[in-house]
């Protein structure tokens, strides 16, 4: 039997942050049991982690919000902590299907707790996010800064779902939970063997950007130039995707070695440089030796002019910080998207 304290569940495994998460772990030791129901992800996924760290996942193809399913994970595998990346995640569609958003993303979440208290697994991992910051009126922001009202129904869910958290660690002796409020991840595994799959149209930057490279998209679309920001457009903190895995695995030996100081904590996942949209694209066309296509349209609804992290917190108490460069990151995404090609 795998050993309970070393073995993470991690829902919603096949995605793209859940995937470099995987490899993190099992490279630092752990070992893994994915569940995904692979609405928005490929099982291949499994192939890139096995080739890379030499071990295949355990997988089951679950929905977590099918209760039933999920009760039969928790009898077949021994596990003392999950992390939950299981969640519609495009902002714009959630201002168009807010009930899709609100009953996925929080009866998942829901679902999950009540298994870790009835099975009396102790250490919950939130996928959280800086959406929950809303439009914050400083920057950088810290976790203190006062969560605003969420700018959609994606943001609204991830501080339900943070509240969720808080309120049944408290209530539940014995459970224990980390938020990870992530910025803007971006980038591939070096390797190019896994990286970001979006299905139809992107709903991010950078696999936007990488399709009008390879010429899947006509041209890249940039969101408003007249914020207040040096060049107009919005300002954001991109983490390399593999610095943030690395976050999920210094976050899980925070909490199976019992160095939490309570029982709900939470942290900064970025690299606390803001970087703006243009000078990403700027960047991505400079290190990969390539002209993009690009034109400036209006604004889109749910943007925020500017979020950047404060990673003070992370940085000091989890022994984490990002070190990967936005160069070497933009020249892995390019990579990766190379290596779909093929």
């Amino acid at each position: 039997m795998a050993n309970q304290h070393k073995t993470v569940l991690v829902s919603g495994g096949t995605g793209y942050i859940g995937s470099h998460t995987a490899v993190e772990l099992i490279n630092a030791g752990y070992d893994v049991v994915i569940i995904d129901n692979l609405v928005n992800s490929e099982i291949y996924s499994l192939d890139g982690i096995e080739k890379i760290t030499g071990k295949r996942p355990a997988f089951e193809k679950v929905d977590t919000c099918d209760m039933g399913a999920l009760r039969r994970v928790f009898e077949k595998y021994a596990f003392d902590s999950v992390i939950h990346f299981a969640a519609h995640k495009a902002v714009g569609e959630s201002m168009d299907e807010p009930l899709k958003y609100y009953s996925n993303n929080l009866v998942s979440f829901m679902n999950t707790v009540e298994l870790m208290k009835e099975f009396g697994r102790p250490n919950v991992l939130f996928s959280s996010s800086a959406t929950v910051y809303g439009n914050a009126d400083t920057q950088p922001v810290t976790e203190q800064t006062p969560r605003k009202p969420a700018e959609s129904p994606y943001g609204n869910t991830k501080q339900i779902a943070e509240d969720i958290l808080r309120d049944c660690t408290r209530a539940y002796r014995g459970l224990h939970g980390i938020a990870l409020r992530y910025f803007n991840p971006i980038g591939a595994h070096p390797s190019a063997l896994i990286g970001e799959l979006p299905r139809g149209v992107p709903n991010n930057l950078v696999p936007y950007i990488t399709q009008t490279a390879a010429g899947i998209r006509k041209e890249l679309s940039i969101f408003g130039d007249d914020y207040d920001t040096p060049d107009g457009t919005c300002l954001r903190d991109f983490i390399d995707i593999v610095d943030l895995a690395k976050a999920h695995v210094a976050t899980i030996d925070r909490m199976t070695q019992g160095k939490m100081e309570q029982d709900y904590e939470i942290f900064n996942v970025g690299t606390g440089r803001p970087v703006s949209v243009l000078e990403l694209v700027k960047g991505f066309e400079r290190v990969n030796n390539l002209k993009l296509p690009y034109r400036i349209t209006g604004r889109r609804q749910g943007d925020i002019p500017a979020v950047w992290a404060d990673t003070t917190r992370a940085n000091e108490v989890l022994g984490w910080k990002a070190e990967r460069s936005l160069d070497d990151t933009l020249r892995a995404a390019w990579a990766w998207q190379q290596h779909l090609g093929k």
